[in-house]
């Protein structure tokens, strides 16, 4: 299980946001029903959770993943790559070369926006 502490000024104490899995593989507070359709969240996912369905219909700049490759493990990863979660999968169709330079760096999870999408959206992501 990862922890990750906000660190909010003024007199509003820190808090503690989990990204444990559920019992379906989902992280804590994204697997759950949608209580109001807020906004996208932003956790740190397993690479091996997230689904790559245009994965090989393109090739990666192999100096950009080496590139990213460096910044990442200097400063981490600056812009998290955008996933669509879809009846608890989460399927990632941007941020190819983040998402190989986290591959080939062998880290095991990387920070994600996600978005909550219904079949439909993903049948249009995949059109």
């Amino acid at each position: 299980m990862a922890n990750f502490v906000l660190k909010v000024p003024c007199i509003l104490r820190s808090f503690t946001v989990s990204a444990s899995s559920s019992p379906n593989g989902a992280p804590s507070g994204v697997s759950g029903r949608s209580s109001g359709g807020g906004g996208p969240v932003i956790l740190e996912l397993p690479i091996d959770k997230i689904r790559r369905p245009l994965m090989r219909t393109r090739s990666n700049d192999s100096n950009k993943v080496q590139e990213l490759m460096d910044s990442i493990s200097q400063i981490g990863l600056q812009v998290p790559i955008d996933v669509l979660e879809v009846d608890g999968n989460y399927y990632g169709f941007s941020g190819c070369h983040r998402y190989e330079a986290h591959q080939r760096l062998g880290l095991p999870t990387i920070r994600c926006k996600i978005r909550r999408g219904t079949k439909e959206t993903l049948r249009h992501h995949m059109h």
